[in-house]
């Protein structure tokens, strides 16, 4: 798998060296050999890739990765341009039309938030293909939590949109006063009509970054063969 090579490799050198990683590193080395896992090896950091830590304004936690075939490509909610965009994501898109007049696109390719500061994180970063949550207490927990430490830590303005439970219960690991922390249910089928709806996670978000003079995030994604769609 890839290495992490920006600023976000110096943040999380420690974590290399303790036995849990070491312990998930030789069971993804299993596991990449024997079983069909997503996202492919070399996307598995694409989050810290994509969005330095220097450059991070906005947060969004996600559990873990799509394990449909071909969707997954290392950041939490987005879906390769080519395919059919999920269910969860068909409603984040629900929101951003509602809160700021998006327009819903054609495509679930999050690039373009990742391109702007918005970390796209998922909680696990690697699953079995069509088994959900198959790599749950592996190692990943450790591992993003040292990174959601290392955000904490940061001495500006970040925004955390947590969506859902597994999201929420990481909130008593951020005490930042600098920061601010929004919570709603997750924006899936199951439980978006509970509160994620009308949430308007996205214009408060901008709102508070234009309050402390940070460029806020352009969320539109556009559809494919546009500006800013883009691929990988």
């Amino acid at each position: 798998m890839a290495a992490i090579s920006n600023d976000w490799a110096q943040a999380l050198k420690e974590e290399y060296k303790k036995p849990y990683y070491r312990n998930l590193y030789r069971k993804l080395m299993e596991e990449y050999s024997s079983q069909l896992v997503y996202p492919p090896a070399d996307d598995i950091f694409n989050a810290f890739h994509l969005t330095p830590l220097k450059d991070v304004k906005v947060v969004i936690l996600g559990q873990d990765p799509y394990h449909g075939d071909g969707q997954a490509h290392g950041l939490c909610f987005s879906v390769q341009p080519e395919v059919e965009i999920p269910p969860s994501l068909v409603n984040i898109y629900k929101e951003l039309q509602t809160d700021l007049g998006c327009y819903v696109p054609d495509n679930g390719c999050l690039l373009k938030w990742a391109r702007q500061g918005v970390l796209l994180l998922n909680t696990v970063l690697t699953v079995r293909a069509h088994q959900p949550n198959s790599h749950k207490d592996i190692g990943w927990e450790e591992f993003t939590d040292a990174a959601i430490r290392v955000l904490n830590d940061q001495d500006r303005p970040i925004v955390y949109l947590l969506w859902g439970g597994p999201a929420r219960k990481k909130k008593a690991m951020l005490n930042n006063p600098r920061h601010l922390i929004l919570e709603a249910p997750h924006p899936s089928p199951l439980s978006a009509y509970r509160g994620f709806f009308g949430c308007r996670h996205f214009s408060q978000a901008n709102d508070f970054l234009r309050f402390h003079q940070i460029e806020p995030v352009d969320w539109q994604i556009e559809n494919l063969g546009q500006a800013g769609a883009g691929t990988e």
